[in-house]
């Protein structure tokens, strides 16, 4: 997995931001001020995103490159471990799941902003 292709992913979304809130290695990405992804930059082995929780435990006993979320809350997130057993179309699902969560979330103006056909990024 090449971060700079997933990085461009996260940030092709609509209203999404990187930062790094944490550390100088933690590179984290928010809609709307919402984390909904987060990696290591120097290390990029894997990635941590938010799930459904029914959906997060299927996940985990279908694939062994899902793990409960590192350093998350275990029910809400997963950690993907990038092992060669994960296809880049299968990550961009979880990626958007992850995305659709969070916006989901959030209050019903910044939803509407978001679903607007003028989308401002």
């Amino acid at each position: 997995m090449d971060i700079e292709i997933y990085r461009e992913y996260c940030l092709s979304k609509s209203f999404v931001t990187e930062e790094f809130p944490f550390d100088r290695e933690t590179l984290v990405f928010k809609v709307k001020g919402k984390i909904f992804a987060l990696c290591g930059i120097s290390n990029f082995k894997s990635v941590n995103l938010k799930c459904d929780p029914d959906r997060a435990v299927e996940l985990r006993e279908q694939f062994d490159a899902v793990i409960p979320g590192y350093h998350m809350n275990k029910k809400h997130w997963n950690t993907i471990v990038f092992d060669g057993s994960i296809s880049w179309k299968q990550t961009k699902e979880w990626i958007d799941h992850s995305y659709d969560l969070v916006v989901k979330s959030l209050p019903k103006k910044d939803r509407e902003e978001i679903k607007s056909p003028i989308r401002n990024k």
